[in-house]
């Protein structure tokens, strides 16, 4: 019988406009943990117990600034993660012209640092940072430099904010719309490390119209039913086999 990974390729060449969409799976190849694993901060200093999820929240940012950006700082940028295999061949098949779109949850930027140039992201990124009332951009490395636990802009004074969609906010509309139609216009889209358990953006792959879906992740999602191949898997192991072997 035809091995999975056999099947991958000769789907992956039997189309010519692929999608992928991906999650934290794939960024914890190269190091970074799902934030989700990090629990019970700041249980004694401010005497109340938090999720990870309301730790990136608006309303965490607005009321506990400084335990904010602690948190931030020290488990959402990984300024030495580099990108792996999934990345890599990701970026290979955006160079021979078969894929058109990488849409991510990720805020990391490892698929562009991978060589990847139509890269729509979800989440935002740690790179972009906004001053809330200036709105004077500041990179990665210009925010952690600034002096004290809390970023503010030094022409305004005024806190800084990472691009990143905080729990509580709204995507992006334009990143939304360019989601929407690189999905709509797709005939191959490849799934990979996410349980698709993120509203609203789990709900983005069901603009696809094309005729196949790949889902390819360590554990079974609620998206099984509608792939024509499932691959429970290293993303990063499936796809340097089916791209660049």
């Amino acid at each position: 019988m035809e091995n999975n990974i056999e099947k991958l390729k000769k789907l992956i060449d039997s189309h010519n406009n692929i999608v992928f969409f991906g999650g934290a799976g794939v960024s914890t190849e190269s190091n970074i943990p799902d934030f989700r694993s990090s629990t019970g901060l700041f249980n004694k200093k401010l005497n109340r117990k938090f999720t990870p999820e309301q730790l990136v929240s608006h309303t965490f940012f607005v009321r506990y600034p400084q335990e904010f950006f602690k948190f931030y700082k020290n488990n959402l940028i990984y300024e030495n993660a580099k990108p792996n295999d999934a990345h890599k061949a990701l970026a290979s098949l955006e160079k021979i012209g078969k894929l058109s779109a990488v849409i991510t949850q990720n805020i990391d930027g490892l698929h562009q640092a991978s060589g990847s140039v139509n890269v729509l992201e979800l989440h935002g990124s740690v790179y972009r940072n906004y001053c809330t009332n200036c709105n004077k951009f500041f990179d990665m490395q210009d925010m952690l430099n600034l002096e004290g636990d809390i970023p503010y802009c030094d022409y305004c004074n005024s806190i800084i904010k990472p691009d990143v969609v905080l729990y509580e906010e709204p995507l992006n509309n334009a990143v939304v719309n360019q989601t929407v139609d690189a999905l709509s216009k797709a005939d191959l889209l490849i799934i990979g490390g996410t349980s698709l358990v993120v509203y609203p953006a789990a709900s983005f792959i069901d603009y696809f119209n094309g005729d196949s879906i790949v889902l390819i992740n360590k554990s079974n999602t609620g998206y099984d039913n509608k792939a024509s191949l499932i691959i429970n898997d290293s993303i990063g192991k499936v796809l340097s086999q089916a791209v660049l072997e």
